[in-house]
């Protein structure tokens, strides 16, 4: 029997913290209007698409935030910092990370292919009726064929994969139709959180992340829609957080307590120790792509 959060994918990148830019401010919000932000954007995609940066709208300071890890430097800096100056004053502001952004495809336990190690997302049912389950996409683009055992037989074959791109997530159906594939998230010791539907995220939700590595822990949703350039391709329209993350818990569910699927661990850069960023791909969003659903 295979659930959703019993590991993780070697696929994870998980941040150090950033200073937030949430705080209670005096000054006055930037009347900049989504027309403006969404050129600015544009901007950034087709002037500043560095390896290491990320960008959102931040809906409290009404601005595009841009991300830059300990990568961008030089001419990369430079290219950035430029570009988000060109945007207008007040338009964007730039924000460092001391972590780096990519993936990591590394051994463990959850599901397999070859050295690679990947989390079960959450399981599904298919267009057809058939079990399956969402992973990260950066995963199905690895391997065509899954095991729940490290050197086993397959149990799964992705049929649908997604990364880099408009999103990094994959559809897999199990081998057998059969398959014991309950709609919920193991959480440990035991415990069971049943998964009733798929959720779309909120600035400011409260969630829940579990992995193989770190196990679970929670924290909230700080921005929608984001950019981010991984040195593997640009991803567009992930769910950023503040839940730590470490090597290993990639691919992994996020989700609310009251049983909402919200996003597939996408990546980041940090850790459980001093605290991170982590980006996820939407559930909704993949689930309408590869023509399935929760349960």
């Amino acid at each position: 029997m295979l659930i959703a959060g019993a590991g993780a994918i070697a696929v994870a990148a998980l941040a150090v913290a950033l200073p937030r830019a949430y705080a209670a401010r005096t000054e006055a919000v930037p009347e900049n209007s989504p027309e403006l932000l969404s050129a600015g954007a544009q901007t950034l995609m087709e002037d500043a698409r560095v390896p290491g940066t990320a960008w959102s709208v931040d809906p409290e300071t009404n601005q595009i935030v841009v991300l830059a890890d300990r990568t961008v430097t030089g001419d990369s800096w430079d290219t950035l910092e430029s570009t988000v100056d060109s945007l207008g004053d007040g338009v964007a502001r730039i924000q460092r990370s001391a972590g780096e952004f990519h993936l990591f495809i590394e051994g463990g336990d959850a599901i397999f292919a070859g050295n690679a190690r990947c989390s079960l997302g959450f399981n599904v049912t298919t267009q057809d009726g058939s079990p399956g389950f969402l992973t990260a996409g950066h995963c199905g683009v690895f391997a065509a064929e899954w095991s729940d055992t490290e050197g086993g037989q397959p149990v799964a074959t992705v049929q649908d994969a997604t990364f880099p791109g408009d999103g990094d997530f994959a559809l897999a159906t199990y081998d057998d139709p059969a398959a014991d594939a309950p709609s919920a998230v193991d959480v440990g010791g035991g415990q069971l959180v049943p998964i009733i539907q798929a959720a779309d995220a909120t600035v400011g939700e409260q969630v829940l992340r579990m992995g193989s590595t770190t196990g679970l822990h929670d924290g909230s949703v700080t921005g929608l829609d984001v950019t981010v350039n991984y040195p593997e391709g640009t991803v567009t329209g992930l769910i950023q957080t503040d839940v730590c993350a470490e090597p290993g818990d990639s691919g992994g569910s996020l989700f609310t307590e009251d049983g909402g699927a919200v996003g597939l661990t996408s990546g980041g850069s940090g850790d459980c120790t001093n605290g991170g960023v982590t980006f996820f791909q939407p559930v909704t969003t993949a689930l309408e792509a590869v023509g399935a659903q929760i349960g």
